[in-house]
């Protein structure tokens, strides 16, 4: 290959034949997908249609929610389609697209993290001047700068993906911006600059967020009563939780495209590389419906099915 416009496919060499098993990796991966949008959705309708769930932390679940939804919708469809296909190739549009909803999903996941830490902070340690600080349009700021400031950096590290391709081979399960400049026939040293100080700078600013919030809600906790500190426990362990097992799959993630992994047995490289997507997905609404009060009390199966 000599130039990008004649790379009209890319294959993914890192799938095993699995014979007869493709079928119940379908199977497992389809069940899988049904339960994420199952799951999310019901927690989207959940916030959006009860009005007593009409608050600032709730309103950022629900964009956590739909970035779930919009993460796993890039990757999932992808796997069915690959799992029971022969030559494990994907048309270049259909890769960059991948690329594109794959980085953004992981930017937009951080910032939303990053914004619910800072609505912990406020609720926690200025609990009788929480509504006058968080107000409608300080959210919908805070939601609309963690959905932009991703889609704009990745529109832009786009436009960077190298012209001159030399190799239409990517070593992976799925597509992804590292993988692609791989592939280059030129240097990319711009492309790689770019993309570390666009990951690392979301990273660094995301992590000094939370970190300076609980820090200061650690503070209010030490000093506080037992109710404040209860409080504390209750709204945010989830998070917590959240951020540990996001930032774990997201740092192989990024070790496993920038350093070479291969010393590891290939099965556990795909499985840790897919774990970066499809976990938080499941992770988060199953968290956060079992251990936020409210959420859970609506949801609550009674005799006739849902209540809202």
């Amino acid at each position: 290959m000599t130039n990008s416009s004649q790379v009209l496919f890319f294959f993914l060499t890192a799938y095993i034949d699995s014979g007869v098993l493709a079928y119940l990796y379908f199977t497992a991966v389809l069940l899988l997908y049904i339960l994420i949008i199952v799951s999310n959705v019901l927690l989207i309708a959940v916030i959006c249609v009860n009005q007593s769930l009409h608050e600032p932390m709730y309103m950022f679940l629900c964009s956590l929610f739909v970035n779930e939804l919009y993460g796993s919708s890039g990757l999932f469809p992808f796997l069915l389609v690959q799992i029971l296909s022969h030559l494990h190739s994907v048309a270049a549009p259909f890769c960059l697209l991948q690329v594109f909803i794959v980085h953004s999903y992981g930017a937009v996941e951080f910032l939303n993290l990053a914004v619910m830490s800072y609505d912990r902070y406020l609720a926690i340690c200025y609990p009788l001047q929480y509504n006058t600080r968080m107000t409608p349009t300080k959210i919908a700021a805070l939601i609309a700068v963690s959905w932009l400031y991703p889609f704009v950096a990745m529109s832009f590290m786009m436009s960077l993906v190298p012209v001159k391709l030399c190799r239409n081979q990517i070593n992976k399960v799925y597509c992804d911006m590292h993988s692609l400049v791989k592939l280059a026939c030129s240097d990319a040293a711009l492309t790689n600059i770019y993309g570390l100080i666009a990951t690392f700078s979301t990273i660094f600013i995301s992590l000094l967020l939370i970190l300076y919030s609980y820090i200061k809600i650690l503070a209010v906790c030490f000093s506080g009563s037992k109710q404040t500190r209860q409080k504390a426990v209750n709204t945010c362990t989830p998070h917590l939780a959240s951020i540990l097992n996001f930032t774990c799959a997201g740092s192989f993630e990024i070790s496993q495209s920038r350093f070479d992994m291969s010393f590891l047995p290939n099965v556990l490289r795909i499985f840790l590389s897919l774990y970066f997507l499809p976990a938080k997905p499941l992770f988060n609404p199953l968290m956060y419906g079992l251990k936020m009060s409210k959420i859970r009390n609506i949801c609550k199966i009674k005799r006739w099915g849902v209540t809202f």
